[in-house]
């Protein structure tokens, strides 16, 4: 019985068709099975007493996918840490995860200098080169006994209201679940370009293509001007995505080859309605979006007859609700005018909660405060907010509290806070999130200078650029500057007040357009064009909704 991944990869043992493609180099499933218990007996040899749990810092390439199935294989747990997480954040997600080991790639290894991981030296393994090969191949296979469903396969990071990053527990049999989902077949070819130390693409692509035998495509790193070529050049099927990839494809030129292609179907959540109707009409591929998270806990999807830009519908047998967090009551349902303004935000806007989903979250790792965040009363609370309309559909509305999520990824203000108030003449920060007019977040941040010091936008952003712990997208695309920072009573910034006035407001903005390295002021002009884009990707609500 197929119930754990390892069970699944025993299954592909003697499949000799085409398992694996990465940079023109093929592997047969048998292949990669045998490259899987080689890393099963090297993980098994650095096995302590403790947690088994072995951190991987790689971007996707072969040896990434062989020690999460060597892991599978051995009963370890597997750490994915984020190769864009820098500094103290990175360091402190690996000791917090009681890591015995680390691997890294030779390219990110350079990253990890100076930082306490926890780890002894001789325990981080550069995943590359003669020395680790032979390290390899030196292994004794693994012999311990065969995990069961209960085995801890994964540990997905995402991020916390504190700042600090919660590591999402993934189960065996929770993946191998996900996996036998899939409508695949042996015939298909998934292209994975998505990170594989984040829970899409694992049960998007990996997991899947372990059940099912079908093709997996691995892309180092997802590159918009090369996303038309490979789909081509691999006869991929199926590609999946997340946050604003499909707009960073469609900013490419059109091509005549733009629909010859065998792609069946695009999954892509958290994309806008109006990039998934673009998409679809040049490409000619049906896509599906739906809500999800790395904790699995309540799905909505989108079913026949969703509306374009809707969540969708939870699925059959669960009891999902938009709740108000401060009574605990379901939120009436959205109201709209005839030009489809939405007309009782106020009311209707709550958080997505799971009555009946609970029992789907597995965990986070070591935080039982963060548990308790997500599950109250025997409900499952997702931190989203959205509002439903009368047929009951669920549409996203924003995040609650101090998350920030652009993407794809969740981070929160304190660690940002912190870089930039290292700035010379900074008196005061605030850092926040402010609505992306196709998708997510975007950063924004509130200056205070000392006094007699002015700020200057162009030492701004090579301050930014010189910031080794400052992740790419951390980086701010608005700054606000004011003469006081709003305070509580308690002498606490008083964030509501700067999220709620966004960029509209008498003081200075600044802001860095998209693919542009430098700040320029935002005028009447931007704001204009800003709203309309909000408008046209069905996102003007998010302006008008209470922050």
């Amino acid at each position: 019985m197929s119930d754990t991944v390892a069970a699944l990869l025993a299954a592909r043992a003697g499949d000799d068709s085409e398992g694996l493609r990465f940079e023109g180099a093929t592997w047969t499933w048998r292949e990669v099975v045998a490259e899987c218990r080689r890393r099963a007996g090297l993980l098994e040899s650095l096995r302590r007493p403790g947690p088994f749990h072995v951190g991987v810092l790689m971007e996707n390439t072969p040896e990434h996918l062989f020690l999460i199935g060597g892991a599978a294989l051995a009963g370890a747990t597997v750490v994915g840490v984020n190769p864009t997480m820098r500094g103290e954040v990175l360091a402190a997600s690996v000791r917090r995860t009681d890591c015995q080991a680390l691997v890294v790639a030779p390219e990110l290894a350079g990253i990890l200098d100076g930082l306490d991981l926890g780890v002894d030296a001789d325990r981080i393994l550069v995943g590359d080169g003669d020395a680790y090969a032979a390290r390899v191949a030196a292994a004794p296979p693994a012999s311990g006994p065969a995990p069961g469903p209960e085995t801890l396969l994964m540990l997905i990071f995402t991020s916390g209201s504190t700042g600090a990053p919660k590591a999402v527990r993934m189960t065996q049999g929770r993946a191998a679940r996900l996996a036998t989902r899939a409508a695949f077949t042996s015939d298909d070819v998934l292209y994975c370009a998505m990170p594989m130390f984040h829970g899409h693409a694992l049960a998007a692509s990996v997991f899947p293509s372990f059940a099912t035998g079908a093709t997996l495509v691995l892309r180092r790193r997802f590159s918009a001007s090369a996303w038309l070529d490979d789909v081509r050049h691999h006869g991929a099927t199926f590609f999946s995505t997340v946050g604003r990839a499909l707009a960073f494809v469609l900013a490419t030129p059109p091509s005549p080859h733009d629909r010859d292609h065998r792609l069946r179907f695009v999954l892509a959540p958290e994309s806008s309605a109006a990039d998934i109707r673009a998409f679809s009409e040049r490409f000619g591929v049906p896509v599906i979006e739906g809500y999800g998270s790395s904790e699995n806990a309540v799905v909505l999807a989108p079913f026949p007859g969703t509306p374009p830009g809707s969540l969708g519908l939870p699925l059959p047998g669960s009891d999902v609700a938009v709740v108000d967090p401060a009574t605990g009551e379901e939120c009436p349902r959205a109201r709209f005018d005839a030009s489809g303004r939405l007309l009782n935000a106020s009311e209707c806007i709550g958080e997505i909660v799971g009555r009946n989903c609970a029992a789907n979250f597995e965990g986070y790792y070591g935080d039982p405060e963060a548990d308790a965040t997500r599950v109250r009363d025997g409900w499952y609370w997702t931190g989203d907010l959205a509002y439903r309309d009368e047929d009951g559909y669920f549409w996203f509305a924003g995040r609650g509290g101090d998350w920030i999520r652009v993407d794809s990824e969740n981070f929160t203000p304190a660690p940002i806070e912190r870089i930039l108030a290292r700035m010379p003449g900074v008196a005061g920060v605030a850092v926040y999130g402010v609505p992306d007019a196709r998708t997510g977040d975007q950063v924004m941040a509130t200056l205070e200078m000392e006094e007699g010091v002015e700020f200057d936008p162009d030492a701004f952003a090579a301050f930014l650029e010189a910031q080794r712990d400052l992740g790419p997208k951390w980086v701010p695309r608005y700054v606000r500057v004011t003469e006081r920072l709003p305070l509580t009573g308690t002498n606490k910034v008083h964030k509501p007040v700067l999220r709620a006035a966004r960029w509209e407001t008498t003081d200075p903005v600044w802001w860095r357009p998209p693919r542009s390295g430098t700040y320029r002021r935002f005028t009447a002009a931007d704001a204009e064009a800003l709203r309309a884009e909000f408008a046209e990707h069905g996102r003007l609500a998010l302006l008008e909704a209470p922050s």
